[in-house]
């Protein structure tokens, strides 16, 4: 790396996290190598380019996720990616909210929905669980569904028979790489937004 690269990264570093933890932003997945960049995973993966452009290494290991901690939008974030499977989300998230004493309205969740096409989101303030696995075990443990979510879309199955639980830890279509890419950085301008108390400028520039 020059000198020229090292000035450019500093002259782009966040100013480091200071006060309170005031929102907490998770995406959910499953842990391992074998997951890596499947459908069910890509609440991980927008977190992994929230932490690019943030430049985060989210590799502490706290609340049973690997987490970090940054300035968005003025405000300091604990950001998550549960290491508990998708199924047990809600012991990672709520462990998280009652230490810092976050309520739901400020903990913001990010996770897949087949019945949206690859590169489609959806923002919502609150909702049911939707049949997905981590918001239903989120949902039981808080007690709560007043969690803002963004839905980020995996598409749906091929057919009727096709087993969902495959179909969700299946990859994406290499044709879907540069949609989704999209989508990943149109999910980060949305997080910015919400934290910043613009829920509702978010849903109406990124909502599918």
């Amino acid at each position: 790396m020059s000198v020229f690269d090292i000035f450019k990264q500093l002259e782009h570093k966040e100013p480091a996290p200071t006060g309170a933890v005031e929102y907490i932003i998770v995406g959910l997945g499953n842990p391992g190598t074998e997951y890596e960049n499947t459908r069910h995973n890509i609440g991980f993966m927008t977190i992994d380019t929230l932490c690019e452009k943030y430049s985060l290494n989210c590799k502490k290991i706290k609340f049973k996720s690997l987490t970090c901690d940054a300035m968005i939008s003025g405000k300091r974030c604990l950001i998550m990616k549960p290491s508990t499977y998708m199924n047990k989300s809600g012991e990672a998230v709520t462990e998280a909210m009652s230490f810092y004493k976050i309520p739901p309205e400020r903990t913001i969740i990010v996770f897949d929905d087949i019945s949206l096409e690859p590169g489609k989101m959806r923002i919502r303030r609150k909702g049911s669980d939707g049949g997905h696995n981590g918001i239903k075990n989120i949902i039981y443990l808080s007690g709560s569904d007043m969690f803002p979510r963004i839905k980020m879309g995996v598409g749906a199955k091929p057919n009727p028979e096709y087993n969902l639980a495959d179909w969700v830890l299946g990859h994406f279509k290499k044709e879907d790489g540069e949609k989704l890419e999209k989508c990943f950085d149109n999910a980060v301008s949305a997080l910015e937004l919400m934290v910043d108390g613009k829920t509702d400028q978010a849903m109406n520039k990124f909502n599918s």
